[in-house]
């Protein structure tokens, strides 16, 4: 066997006919698993002040001449 049909049948071996686009579905349901999994660990933080909202009370009765104080331009 010379390279030339070696090569020929390397190429021949990976040559293969299918559906292209229904291959890579998986990478694009991966992408998807992974952005709704981000997405509900983002959901899962709102309101999270309001939840304990009696400890910011408390803290801000506790604080409240150094809250007063703070600020830009003050």
């Amino acid at each position: 066997m010379t390279l030339a049909t070696i090569i020929a049948f390397a190429a021949e071996e990976t040559e293969h006919h299918g559906n292209v686009a229904l291959e890579t579905v998986g990478f694009g349901l991966t992408a998807f698993v992974v952005f709704a999994l981000l997405a509900f660990v983002t959901l899962s933080y709102r309101n999270v002040a309001n939840r304990h909202s009696h400890k910011a009370d408390a803290y801000a009765r506790a604080h409240a001449n150094d809250v007063e104080r703070a600020g830009h331009g003050h």
